[in-house]
């Protein structure tokens, strides 16, 4: 009896183990001769042609007319004058790790030639921080690339390559972004791997919204499309169907970081202004007021007896500068809230120009539409009193005074 109950005991065991085997023999048939699943999936550069005919890139396959309809004609014709002066935008930069080791970092974007002496736009985020850029354009030329300078509030960056031997540099024309409606075909192009760039097609959505990219950047007047604008192709131009560059495609609204439908570009008036002063001034012309301001919140609106709850109250005036030469007041009492010092008593400014200001995001981007040397009029409280004073503004210098 004592026997039986050992063998019996021992069986659930040889049953357990005999199933374990069968499971992972079945696994292991599964794994070696069963259908695979891609691991990962990367764009490569195929020998042979796109167009399937020897010789010939997608570039300079033969149009036929007969079998494209008056929309897909427009869209090769754009695509074929654009493509060239695309540029993919690669950047190396180091960065460091939690135990401070040095770990190289590599980027890449899109942008485009705007002159053939070889000025290329982007955005500021494709090149920040880069050590090295270079360049591939869409013939697959490449170049080493000079930062000549950025606009970081606006997201725009200038870069500089030198053409090879007589090579002459394909560019493209700048448009009017101020002309553009809603409905307006656009036609989105970027050169995200370097080898051939790519097309996509919307229209201009909506037109006139500030989008904040973060808590000190923002896309004013922002042109926002359809198009699809997926990463990679930032940088790259927006074009309206006469081929002029109306924008730079330079954000995408969606949480997963895909296309989503929604896409906004630079308005290429902005980056216009911008290019012209790094060329020919070497830096960014920024209009100043020069005043140290504080956001009213409602306790403190209250707590100071003001006769508004929202605008911006003056801490300090810069000396010397626009808004203390034309009259404003600063602060002439120091007060302690919290672990921070306050100085109260100065002017609340509550609009520019007959526009509200309700906090300093609102401030930045109607003084990002001014140059130095404009009048503006700014909408104050000086204790109760409303008043509206006139301020010329003045240029901020490399220190951002």
């Amino acid at each position: 009896m004592t026997g039986h109950r050992n063998e019996w005991g021992r069986s659930p065991v040889r049953l357990i183990l005999v199933a374990l085997i069968l499971v992972l023999g079945a696994y292991w048939v599964g794994a070696r001769y069963g259908a695979r699943q891609v691991r990962e999936v990367e764009a490569r550069h195929s020998a042979a042609p796109a167009s399937g005919l020897p010789g010939l890139s997608p570039a300079s396959a033969p149009e036929h007319p007969g079998t494209l309809t008056e929309d897909e004609a427009i869209n090769v014709r754009i695509y074929r004058q654009a493509s060239p002066a695309v540029a993919n935008i690669l950047t190396k930069a180091t960065e460091y790790d939690f135990f401070m080791d040095p770990v190289p970092v590599e980027g890449a974007g899109s942008g485009f030639l705007i002159d053939p002496r070889g000025y290329i736009l982007t955005n500021f985020h494709v090149v920040a921080g880069a050590q090295t850029i270079e360049v591939i354009l869409g013939d697959k030329s490449r170049y080493p690339a000079k930062f000549i300078g950025a606009d970081q509030r606006n997201d725009v960056a200038l870069l500089k390559i030198e053409a090879k031997g007589n090579k002459q540099l394909a560019s493209l024309p700048l448009g009017d972004s101020s002309t553009l409606q809603v409905g307006q075909k656009v036609l989105a192009i970027g050169n995200p791997f370097g080898f051939q760039s790519t097309l996509t097609t919307g229209v201009v959505s909506a037109l006139g919204r500030t989008v904040q990219t973060s808590e000190s950047t923002f896309i004013d007047a922002a042109i926002q499309t359809d198009a699809s604008i997926n990463r990679g192709n930032s940088g790259g131009p927006l074009i309206d169907t006469h081929g002029d560059v109306i924008g730079i495609n330079s954000a995408i609204y969606t949480p997963s970081g895909t296309a989503a439908g929604i896409g906004f570009a630079i308005p290429i008036n902005t980056a216009k202004l911008i290019a012209n002063d790094l060329i020919t001034e070497g830096r960014v012309r920024r209009a100043y007021l020069g005043v140290s301001t504080l956001e009213l919140t409602s306790w403190l609106a209250e707590a100071l007896d003001l006769p508004v709850q929202e605008g911006l109250l003056v801490e300090q005036t810069t000396r010397g500068g626009p808004a203390a030469a034309a009259g404003i007041h600063g602060g002439d009492r120091r007060v302690q809230s919290g672990m921070r010092t306050l100085m109260i008593g100065g002017d609340v400014i509550i609009g520019v120009d007959g526009q509200k200001v309700a906090n300093q995001f609102d401030m930045d981007v109607l003084l990002n539409r001014k140059r130095p040397g404009d009048t503006v009029t700014l909408t104050i409280y000086r204790g109760a009193k409303k008043l509206e004073i006139p301020v010329k503004l003045g240029e901020r210098d490399g220190n951002g005074k």
